[in-house]
């Protein structure tokens, strides 16, 4: 039998065109497009939104969509039972290894395709889970918690960070099945790492807006080191369904006129907004990894977030690339001390471009073929890779 991987299914709630697309999907493709590139057949099955066509290529990954943001469950796999017999959108895939992206909830592929399937989680939702409602939050959670550990217990796992691992290893995955394969980094555009700084204090935070991404934090920092910290503004790029609670709460602090929401932009505007930058605030309840960490991090720029985010206590290091905190009020006192502190500002922000090198796309997809050749071959990897 061939020991190489000639053909990946991807599975995925969402791709990088759609509104709410994050650093997850960036990270799947990512992956898929160096994949694809290398000469593997890669399809990527995710949900439709508006404007988006069922089927298309885009660099090199054929995408096909169907399902909204919870239906896309339910017909993924029916698409991936009927393409068992020749039927239905994903006819002709014949996946040497599926790639089932757990966010909150599995597609369930091993049900289709058995010890093929690798399950991706960038991390776990038990903190988010509650937004969903209390009977929707505590299904979620037992299916994440429970029942997933326990019909993958034979499956290969792939998470992006340390603290996701034991996060993992704690629901009960066995750690000698779970590899990490941490982000890599889109390179910012040359012209956008020659601009100068902002000549009065600057925040910037990279995020969706959603909930657990906690933006309110960084606001109500804001509000109270505004009349210590002289022309301070924060500047938040990023779009997501949580926006008008944003601006109404940034009007409630009165600091509707130090806040710009940026909203969704392109490539070159984030990093120009982020080069102009002192400090790039994460302020998550929790993350996998914190791919916008990087991102600040080629700029110069440090990141302050919470430690119990449990991603950030990897792609930070505490003191030296960026700062982490307990609470928010030791977010408030830490972020007056780095916009009031230019030499450690420039010391942290020196450490963290020199670190933002390590990280690469062609590595990480790389480090993931490698994960895949294991699970094609029925052999387990773990650890960092």
């Amino acid at each position: 039998m061939s020991t190489t991987v000639r053909s990946v299914l991807l599975l995925c709630w969402r791709d990088t065109g759609h509104p709410q697309g994050g650093g997850s999907e960036t990270y799947l493709q990512r992956i898929g497009v160096l994949l694809a590139q290398s000469g593997v057949d890669v399809t990527l099955r995710t949900a439709r939104y508006p404007g988006a066509p069922r089927r298309e290529v885009v660099d090199g990954v054929t995408v096909s969509r169907g399902g909204g943001p919870y239906t896309v469950y339910i017909w993924a796999g029916l698409a991936m039972v009927f393409a068992r017999i020749g039927l239905g959108p994903l006819r002709g895939v014949r996946p040497d290894v599926v790639v089932d992206t757990q966010n909150g909830v599995p597609f369930l592929a091993r049900l289709a395709f058995g010890r093929r399937v690798a399950v991706l989680v960038h991390h776990c939702h038990r903190a988010q889970w509650p937004v969903a409602g209390r009977f929707v939050g505590r299904l979620g959670w037992l299916v994440e918690s429970w029942l997933s550990p326990l019909m993958h217990r034979r499956n290969q796992y792939v998470t992006v960070s340390l603290p996701s691992a034991r996060d993992l290893a704690d629901l009960g995955v066995d750690l000698g099945r779970i590899a990490v394969v941490r982000n890599g980094l889109d390179e910012a555009p040359p012209e956008t790492l020659t601009g100068e700084r902002s000549g009065t204090p600057r925040v910037v935070v990279l995020s969706r807006l959603v909930p657990h991404k906690q933006i309110e934090d960084a606001l109500d920092a804001v509000a109270r080191l505004r009349t210590r910290v002289d022309g301070l503004h924060l500047d938040i790029v990023g779009g997501g369904w949580w926006y008008q609670r944003l601006v109404e709460r940034a009007d409630r602090l009165g600091i509707a006129d130090a806040v710009t929401f940026h909203g969704h932009v392109d490539d070159v505007t984030k990093h120009v907004v982020v080069q102009r930058s002192w400090v790039h605030v994460l302020p998550s309840r929790k993350e996998g990894w914190g791919l916008a960490v990087i991102e600040a991090a080629q700029h110069g720029v440090p990141t302050i977030g919470y430690r119990s985010s449990g991603g950030l206590t990897d792609s930070v290091i505490d003191g030296v690339t960026g700062v982490l905190v307990d609470d928010h009020d030791e977010l408030v006192d830490r972020l007056e001390r780095l916009l009031t502190d230019q030499t450690l500002r420039d010391e942290l922000g020196a450490k963290a471009e020199v670190r933002s090198r390590d990280f690469s796309w062609p590595q990480s997809a790389a480090a993931m073929r490698n994960v895949l050749e294991s699970v094609h071959t029925g052999t387990r990897v773990s650890g960092v890779i």
